[in-house]
């Protein structure tokens, strides 16, 4: 191989993916291993990493054109574990970035020995674009700020559970002289999103936000002794002058909006905005989502999780219920014609009527009538049922279904929905009153893709088999009563026993 031209060689590398079969490639000849180093441009390090100064040299030696570098110490225990070794500090990183001339995109995760000093020598990397810091503990505002100044290309920051970030200075700067695409806050107790609202005119340019605020375990379950007003109307008040026409994915999670305005502003600026989700945010009402849908004809994604607030705009009554009402739903159903994704998600509901949740199935089939709906998820939605399915099935342009513990979905349902015309793929997760009688009406009509059976105690593996192309299987006696009480589907997607024909 040492006989071909090294433009050919280089060529033939660039075809291999694998970091294996690349680290194994290098091995057979020198000439081999040096175009295979000067061509690799992602690399991913963690606890192995040997931290002498020496060492990273001769790393950034071997690799000089880097463009992409990952640093992850996730489950790092120094001493306990061969080969753990130390972590990365601020003078390694030093190293780093004074060597990696090409470096656009750094995420550093769990580099519990970086403080602001070695986010300091990110100067050196004029050209970097991506920052990621992941469990920071030693990252402060004046490290931050110091990024803003130096990394003039920096289009993209992600600060994922840095608890020593509080001051903003570095927001506003960025807001003022920076050129922010994107922006994700999670997780950081000392940032609030009245803060994030000092961002400016950076928010003109910013394509992708999110912030989540940091929160206990049961946040979410647990309704508070706030009243919110029903009628309040955040958007008559023009006291933030500025707009995010160039917004395309907004997502906020776990906050109060009341009875400051704060973020819930930005809901009614987002001309372009295309993917929506809002996660137990509270104080929210139907004139926050009548603004956004006016603003956002291009909204193709919705994702609402939700939970039971107290409602009045009149002080002699209280309403429990979620956030929204069916206007919202009618809102989109005028203004959004591009929806395509919706999720809704309802938490400490209770099952009866009537119900907590503001929607009821009429203003949720207007919503899926009116648009070309391809994907829809309904967790916990006790207003859906039968009849509903039997609308949802002439849906022209729907294509995956998720039911979870949809209680009033029979096995009627299942024979309306087997007629869908363009649905290929289905999940049932704990939809205890569908039997095997309901699951051989969608075998019959043979049109699945997949199918997906979660805890359905009623539905047996046999009926599932042969139902669709692809069939995941799982069951779990106690999963209905311990995923009630707070544990979540992650948790036990990892621990119930599944099987797959």
């Amino acid at each position: 191989m040492e006989d071909l031209p090294e433009a050919l060689m280089t060529e033939i590398l660039k075809k291999i993916t694998s970091t294996s079969d690349l680290n194994s490639l290098s091995l057979v000849s020198k000439q081999l291993y040096n175009i295979e180093g000067n061509q690799r441009g992602a690399i991913r390090l963690g606890s192995g990493l040997c931290t002498a100064t020496e060492s990273l040299t001769s790393l950034c030696a071997r690799f000089p054109n880097l463009r992409k570098v990952e640093i992850d110490y996730s489950g790092w225990i120094p001493g306990w574990i061969p080969g753990h070794g130390n972590q990365l500090d601020s003078k390694g990183l030093f190293v780093f970035s004074s060597h990696c001339s090409s470096l656009i995109d750094l995420t550093l995760s769990f580099c519990s020995y970086i403080d602001d000093s070695g986010l300091g020598c990110l100067a050196y990397c004029k050209t970097l674009v991506s920052l990621r810091l992941i469990s920071a503990p030693q990252i402060t505002s004046i490290g931050l700020f110091s990024v803003a100044v130096s990394c003039t290309s920096l289009s993209a920051l992600h600060l994922i559970d840095c608890e020593k970030i509080d001051s903003v200075d570095w927001l506003e700067y960025l807001g003022r002289n920076g050129s922010l695409e994107e922006l994700v806050v999670k997780n950081c107790a000392g940032i609030n999103h009245h803060d994030l609202l000092k961002f400016g005119s950076g928010w003109m340019k910013l394509q992708k936000f999110e912030f989540e605020r940091k929160r206990g375990r049961y946040d979410d379950a647990l309704i508070g002794d706030e009243v919110y007003d029903s009628s309040y109307d955040a958007h008559n008040m023009d006291i933030y002058d500025f707009c995010c026409e160039s917004l395309k994915d907004l997502r906020l999670a776990h906050i109060k909006t009341w009875p400051e305005i704060g973020l819930r502003v930005v809901l009614g600026k987002c001309k372009a905005l295309e993917n929506l989700c809002l996660q137990y945010v509270h104080a929210l009402n139907d004139n926050d989502m009548i603004a956004l849908s006016r603003s956002c004809s291009n909204l193709k994604s919705i994702s609402l999780l939700l939970t039971r607030q107290l409602y009045s705009s009149d002080v002699s009554y209280c309403e429990t219920r979620t956030s929204f009402t069916d206007k919202s739903l009618y809102a989109l159903a005028l203004n959004c014609r591009m929806l395509q994704i919706v999720e809704l998600k309802f938490t400490a509901c209770a099952p009866d009527w009537p119900s907590e949740i503001g929607f009821t199935q009429q203003g949720f089939l207007v919503l899926i009538q009116s648009c070309p709906i391809r994907v829809l998820v309904l967790n916990t939605a006790n207003f859906f049922d039968d009849e509903g399915m039997k609308a949802l099935s002439s849906s022209p342009h729907l294509e995956t279904l998720e039911l979870i513990v949809c209680e009033a979905v029979t096995d009627v349902g299942m024979r309306f929905i087997a007629h869908t015309p363009c649905l290929s793929n289905l999940t049932l997760r704990m939809c205890n009153r569908v039997t095997d009688v309901g699951v051989a009406e969608l075998g019959r009509a043979h049109k699945l893709e997949s199918l997906v059976i979660d805890y359905c105690h009623a539905i047996s593996l046999q009926a599932a088999q042969g139902v669709a192309k692809s069939v995941h299987y799982s069951m779990d006696q106690s999963a209905a009563l311990w995923k009630k009480i707070g544990f979540d589907d992650d948790w036990w997607m990892k621990w119930s026993p599944k099987f797959s024909v």
